[in-house]
């Protein structure tokens, strides 16, 4: 290609167009769940399998462990998790300085890799409002294959008293670059335990 056609091609150059189709293609050919697991690591975050509660346990040791958050203070909005912050002696109850949240999520959105959240985990507190480091524990049939499920995942699930605050974190590392897509989003330090329930 000429030194011309490059600088004033508006379109991408056949090894651009190339990279789409086979990136395109192999994300239409993966399970759901590859592709969460792919597309959530592409955006930061970190990933974590478990078989079982006894894991899920000590992989929450060994996150406390990396970070030296034994003895500190958290978020948690949920009774049902209580109990994994008393075991590690986790202030919770009004902390002044969280290291962190610990949380469940209402769906793992595959297609893009990011986490849906409502107010049965984070009250009406918007993403910047939360720690920068959070720990969520999840479970593989809370994997959707797009963005578009979040509204009917909820409705299938609560039935009644739909939750509010509804709200999707995608990004869990600062950008290298300015990147104008992750403008108004708030990075975050996110590792997710996933139990395998399926």
């Amino acid at each position: 290609m000429s030194l011309f056609k490059k600088l004033f091609s508006s379109g991408p150059t056949n090894s651009e167009e190339e990279k789409e189709v086979n990136r395109i293609s192999f994300e239409q050919n993966i399970p759901v769940d590859e592709q969460f697991i792919f597309n959530f690591k592409r955006n930061g975050g970190k990933f974590l399998y478990c078989d079982s509660i006894t894991e899920v346990k000590e992989q929450f040791e060994n996150i406390l462990e990396e970070n030296d958050w034994f003895e500190s203070e958290a978020i948690c909005f949920e009774p049902t998790l209580f109990s994994l912050l008393k075991e590690n002696n986790i202030f919770f109850d009004s902390p002044k300085n969280p290291k962190f949240l610990l949380a469940t999520c209402e769906n793992l959105v595959s297609d893009e890799g990011s986490i849906s959240f409502s107010s049965n985990q984070i009250k009406q507190k918007k993403p910047h409002e939360l720690p920068i480091n959070m720990v969520i524990i999840a479970y593989t049939s809370q994997i959707i294959a797009g963005k578009s499920e979040i509204l009917c995942a909820i409705k299938n699930k609560y039935k009644k008293e739909y939750p509010t605050n509804i709200t999707t974190i995608k990004y869990f590392e600062k950008a290298q670059e300015e990147d104008f897509t992750q403008y108004g989003s708030a990075a975050k330090n996110l590792y997710l335990i996933l139990l395998e329930d399926l």
